[in-house]
């Protein structure tokens, strides 16, 4: 038994080979988005995905750009770049890589952790927790701390708003809209009952459909 252990910390150390729970000084090769990013380890270039947290998407060509994604792949990208020191910390209770071959690990900048900045800003969420990761009581603090204050991905007051809807409608959906509420308002003035309601319908169906082919581009 105790030879066994040994060949395998000896194998610890076989260059381009990761232990769990390990920490490995890399090199910042490359900015990916707000929760990974490329590193340079022992001379190879690897993909990591910080472990236990989720940025808003800025490349996903489903979502599209989400809110805060980009001020989350800034920061990211800004903390890399300035950086002095960056150690890898790999979780014993993590899988080395995620299914998409990317190494996942914990991100110390300068000593500090990145995942936990992330977090405090308000620009990324726990997630993906299939464990009890090392650092995640630490998350959990930081995260309802931006809850409570209403902090970046945390903060909706201006979202599902009338004045925010009103305001990114289309132009000319605005100008159909405002055009067909006058006409209604005519209609009711100058005819008579019967054939009032009729055109009123008939404008209604109208603004709808038009309303309806707006939002479908």
């Amino acid at each position: 038994m105790k030879k066994l252990s040994i060949i395998i910390f000896l194998f610890c150390f076989i260059p381009n080979i990761v232990c769990a729970d390990s920490r490995v000084n890399v090199k910042f090769n490359d900015c990916v988005d707000g929760d990974t990013a490329k590193f340079i380890m022992d001379g190879e270039i690897i993909k990591v995905r910080f472990l236990a947290i989720d940025t808003p998407e800025t490349k996903n060509p489903k979502k599209g750009i989400e809110k805060f994604g980009e001020e989350a792949s800034t920061y990211t990208c800004n903390k890399l770049k300035k950086a002095k020191k960056i150690i890898l910390e790999f979780d014993n209770n993590s899988d080395l890589k995620d299914k998409y071959n990317r190494y996942l690990a914990w991100i110390f900048v300068d000593d500090s952790l990145l995942q936990q900045e992330l977090v405090t800003n308000g620009l990324a969420q726990i997630k993906y927790i299939y464990g009890d990761y090392k650092y995640l009581d630490n998350l959990k603090k930081e995260e309802k701390k931006a809850k409570d204050n209403n902090i970046g991905i945390w903060n909706n007051n201006e979202e599902n708003t009338l004045q925010n809807y009103v305001k990114n409608m289309d132009f000319k959906l605005k100008i159909l809209i405002t055009v067909g509420i006058i006409l209604i308002f005519l209609i009711y003035l100058v005819i008579d009952k019967k054939y009032r309601k009729k055109v009123i319908n008939k404008t209604k169906r109208k603004v709808k459909k038009e309303f309806i082919k707006q939002f479908k581009k």
